[in-house]
């Protein structure tokens, strides 16, 4: 059903006419198809439905964005998500509601340094790689104040946004937050933001799912019908080993990001939540860029056009592939936890 609905907004058949349009082009994504996902249920699908959300599990929000991976939407779903996840946790109403309804967008300053998935230190330290920042109507920060974190929200207009593109189209922005004009949310929302974070990793696993999945299906099709030597290229043994080996990768990681987004259905916490998330990310990130790249390899030389849409794919891989964390850095908390009920 969640997968049926997806269609609403990235249409099965792999339409590219509307991202492209919004590609380099400020905010980056459409408002009104950000209000339709919200229409729709889609921002507050983890959210408690006595907060207001329609109280599913992660394995909802993986096929969620999954498909949404595979419509190439340039839409904020996931930092969405994670700022509905904390403001739901804080009770505030005045910034969860038109937040659900996608009448507003609400994004989540955490992140202070690259490849980190650390909580935040002090609410001076800038704010990094904040996605699709140009079209937020209000930030929320959270901010350590000793041993708890804070939450503290901002209005967007007339902070300290700088913003620098990204080579799928969108944006992301360096947040300067004046604290003085900040409003207080909630005293202490450490415990829910380590585990929103790894729900957000996850659900950007899926993401990645997704365009593997759909440029995999364009390079099947395209192996399928392009001749040369008077042979349909599909027949070479050469190019059918390759597609096997890529049709693994993505087997392995659909079977990672399912598996964990089970674990977290089941009420896991602490070392067991995290190690199922972080083998969940290394395993798309990694073999999400490798299938990407050989994807467009698979092509030939028009794979390397920005006109032929398995390109689009890459660069979307290539952007959300560190973030909430890369490879590299999940695979070594992946180790450093290791528990044993994690295979």
């Amino acid at each position: 059903m969640i997968r049926d609905s997806a269609g609403a907004v990235a249409p099965p058949g792999g339409e590219t006419k509307r991202v492209r349009a919004l590609r380099f082009v400020a905010p980056g994504f459409s408002r009104d198809v950000f209000a339709e996902m919200g229409a729709l249920g889609w921002i507050g699908l983890a959210v408690a439905e006595d907060a207001g959300g329609a109280g599913l599990g992660l394995s909802e929000a993986v096929a969620l964005t999954e498909e949404m991976g595979a419509g190439l939407a340039p839409e904020p779903l996931i930092p969405a998500m994670l700022s509905a996840r904390l403001l739901a946790a804080a009770d505030d109403k005045a910034l969860l509601a038109p937040l659900l309804e996608g009448a507003q967008v609400v994004l989540t300053a955490w992140q202070e340094k690259a490849d980190s998935i650390a909580v935040p230190g002090t609410g001076d330290a800038p704010r990094v790689f904040i996605p699709m920042a140009a079209g937020a109507d209000a930030f929320v920060l959270p901010v350590r104040e000793g041993n708890r974190i804070a939450l503290v929200s901002l209005p967007a207009a007339g902070a300290d946004v700088v913003l620098e593109k990204t080579m799928d189209g969108g944006s992301v922005g360096t947040l300067r937050a004046d604290l003085a004009r900040a409003s207080r949310v909630a005293d202490d929302i450490g415990a829910v933001l380590e585990q929103a974070i790894d729900e957000a990793a996850l659900a950007t696993a899926g993401h990645m799912l997704g365009l593997m999945e759909k440029a995999f299906e364009l390079t099947l099709s395209y192996l399928k019908t392009r001749q040369q030597f008077g042979r349909i290229i599909g027949t070479f043994q050469a190019l059918q080993h390759r597609a096997a080996d890529l049709k693994i990768h993505i087997a392995l990681t659909r079977a990672a990001v399912e598996s964990a987004a089970a674990v977290l259905d089941s009420g896991a916490s602490g070392a067991v939540r995290q190690a199922a998330v972080s083998k969940a990310k290394a395993r798309a990130a990694e073999s999400g860029l490798l299938v990407l790249r050989q994807c467009i390899q698979l092509h030939g030389g028009i794979g390397y056009t920005d006109e032929y849409d398995v390109g689009l794919y890459l660069r979307r891989g290539m952007v959300i592939a560190n973030q909430y964390g890369s490879a590299t850095l999940h695979r070594r908390r992946f180790m450093a936890l290791a528990p044993e009920d994690v295979e």
